[in-house]
């Protein structure tokens, strides 16, 4: 299995950028992965909400493969500990997925046709983070989710 992180706009915090990059690469030792970033919709200040959400939603769809499974990172998403987090993971490697798709979205969430082609809702905390935060947070429970299901040290209970 596969799985692709897609996200809404550049991460400009040098910071942010060297701690993704270093679970990215903690990442490679267990499974494929990919972080696409989708650049910003242009010239939004004369979009709505709808519309802003419809033309990302447009971009993220034109991202996936018809065998992709498309999970969204979502505040009204199922909450998982990270113990259930690693048994998710085991179960879509199970399954013979070739890749799970997991999508950030914009600052407005996704739109209906989005919602309507994905196959599940994460969320990662009742709180709101910013978009860029949620990559390195994404990147790391992964990471920590491989380590739980390799036995590794990385995870305390």
């Amino acid at each position: 299995m596969k799985i692709k992180l897609l996200a809404i706009g550049k991460t400009d915090n040098k910071q942010l950028i060297q701690l993704i990059d270093e679970y990215k690469n903690r990442l490679k030792h267990y499974i494929k992965f990919e972080l696409e970033i989708i650049q910003d919709i242009k010239n939004v200040k004369n979009l709505s909400e709808i519309q802003q959400k419809e033309k990302e939603g447009e971009l993220i769809l034109s991202k996936l493969q018809s065998t992709d499974q498309l999970v969204l990172l979502d505040d009204k998403g199922k909450h998982f500990t990270s113990i259930e987090f690693s048994q998710y993971l085991q179960k879509k490697m199970n399954s013979g997925l070739k890749q799970l798709v997991l999508v950030i979205g914009g600052p407005y969430g996704f739109s209906e046709a989005v919602y309507q082609k994905s196959q599940g809702k994460i969320s990662l905390s009742k709180m709101t983070f910013s978009h860029q935060m949620i990559r390195l947070f994404v990147v790391e429970q992964l990471y920590r989710g491989f380590t739980i299901l390799k036995n590794e040290p990385y995870h305390h209970e």
